[in-house]
């Protein structure tokens, strides 16, 4: 079983840690694989333009970068531990409104995708793309973040594209996941060291990206479990 987080923010977004730290800590960890996911937030409310601003989200003019670093850091990874890093983004569409917000995790993606986008636009170009599609915390938080529920209000519309939904993010589970019997998977929404303590993905497949992808599509040989601090 691969060891797996694919929620995981640096300073190229809204995270504490910059990228070549997150890669030893996982790397030192044990972890089999990961994704860096740093926010891609929409600039048409008050909120994305706070959040551009303040450079708390790659942008069009940074995406390049953005992704040169991350494949960089994955060789670097695959050396020194053999791990295998996937360059991804979450999709960050921030209201005032809870029942309006949504995140989008996109896995193996290759060209820029926009926050303001429509939901269906930004699908269908991720398909394009061959990129994993993943709701994120789609449910009720219990800490201090804001509510995403767009996606879980709107699940009869959307959940035709989407390839899994987190089921427990960090230290919440979202039990209407399994109820609804969605394909599933866990993360950390890796921000600050202490979040490598949390929800964790055990999938039985190779160790490439598209073994996981496909692993992660079909939900067969998928577990979750929560590392603890005495076992990393």
């Amino acid at each position: 079983m691969l060891l797996c987080d694919f929620h995981i923010h640096t300073t190229h977004s809204d995270g504490s840690v910059e990228l070549d730290k997150v890669i030893d800590l996982y790397g030192q960890a044990g972890f089999d694989a990961i994704a860096i996911t740093d926010h891609v937030v929409n600039g048409d409310t008050s909120l994305g333009k706070l959040a551009h601003r303040f450079r708390y989200s790659v942008r069009a003019d940074s995406f390049d970068d953005y992704i040169g670093h991350v494949r960089s850091e994955a060789g670097r990874a695959w050396e020194k531990y053999e791990m295998l890093v996937i360059p991804g983004i979450e999709i960050s569409k921030n209201y005032l409104s809870a029942e309006k917000s949504a995140h989008i995790i996109l896995l193996d993606i290759k060209e820029f995708i926009p926050a303001c986008m429509d939901y269906k636009e930004i699908f269908l170009e991720a398909r394009t793309q061959g990129a994993t599609i993943i709701a994120c915390h789609p449910h009720h938080m219990s800490d201090m973040s804001p509510d995403t529920l767009f996606l879980w209000k709107n699940r009869e519309k959307y959940a035709r594209y989407i390839d899994a939904w987190e089921i427990a993010n960090r230290d919440d589970v979202f039990n209407v996941i399994s109820l609804k019997k969605y394909p599933y998977i866990a993360n950390s929404d890796f921000h600050k060291p202490r979040h490598l303590y949390s929800w964790k993905t055990l999938l039985n497949c190779e160790k490439n990206t598209e073994s996981i992808k496909q692993c992660i599509k079909h939900n067969r040989g998928v577990a979750i479990t929560l590392l603890r601090n005495e076992e990393a």
